[in-house]
């Protein structure tokens, strides 16, 4: 069996985030770390690398800095890594971006394909089935639970305060909540390993079946109108007060704002 796992390199949030003057972000001067959805599908590809034998190849799009997440999934048991990156793919919106990694994808061989539900940087869950639509292929989101059943796969989909339990025919493709497992440490051994592969690298001109009108930022329909850094809370109203007016003040304001 032959496994796809997209991971994206994304921003550590915690260390705040910075963006570039036409709204996109600037991941190149922020700290970043692999997206923990992503994660998770590699995780559970792993695990089922680890029951059936199968092959694990691991691809990223993104800046030449997004190879670092490549070598910590290869350093996590991953087989290959594959960077897909170039100038004229920057600033690509969900469809751009789903359009790029179908294009590199149909070089490769795959039974499944496992992709994160969303992206820290972006929570639009729309990545992963708008590939699964390019490839012609059946889809199953929010995935809590995957198993093998011969040349199909039964997936526990996670829907409100139950799950659905669906099986499909591969090739399919999954998206993978971060609640679906614990994903492994890196182990030293791995890690040695990890940096003395070789990553392949693609451009725009190893996609398949793609038109460049459907690339890059020039390509993305989505538009951002404003982009801004969290929202600094002001100081607020500060008051001194006795305790019998603090109580009166207080009840005031909660039967002002109808919470009371």
């Amino acid at each position: 069996m032959k496994i796809v796992v997209c991971i994206k390199q994304v921003p550590d949030t915690k260390g705040g985030v910075k963006f570039n003057p036409d709204g996109t972000l600037d991941r190149g001067a922020m700290l970043a770390i692999m997206n923990p959805d992503d994660k998770a599908g590699l995780e559970a590809a792993l695990r089922l690398k680890d029951e059936y034998g199968a092959e694990v190849t691991v691809v990223t799009m993104g800046l030449p800095k997004a190879e670092e997440v490549l070598r910590e999934a290869l350093a996590m048991g991953a087989d290959k890594g594959i960077l897909v990156t170039d100038r004229v793919l920057g600033g690509a919106d969900t469809w751009a971006t789903s359009t790029t990694i179908a294009g590199a994808i149909r070089n490769l061989e795959y039974d499944l394909i496992i992709t994160g539900r969303q992206a820290i940087d972006g929570d639009t869950a729309q990545v992963g089935p708008q590939i699964s639509e390019h490839l012609d292929i059946p889809v199953i989101s929010y995935a809590q639970d995957i198993k093998i059943d011969g040349d199909s796969v039964i997936v526990q989909r996670q829907y409100e305060d139950r799950y659905h339990v669906v099986k499909a025919k591969m090739p399919c493709l999954i998206t993978a909540l971060s609640e679906l497992n614990e994903p492994r440490y890196m182990t030293p051994g791995g890690i040695f390993d990890a940096y003395a592969a070789e990553i392949t690298t693609w451009g725009r001109a190893d996609l398949k079946d793609v038109d460049d009108s459907n690339l890059g930022l020039k390509g993305s329909p989505t538009q951002i109108a404003k982009a801004s850094d969290k929202v600094r809370k002001g100081a607020g109203e500060k008051v001194t007060l006795d305790p019998e007016e603090s109580v009166a003040y207080i009840m005031g304001k909660l039967t002002e704002k109808h919470i009371i």
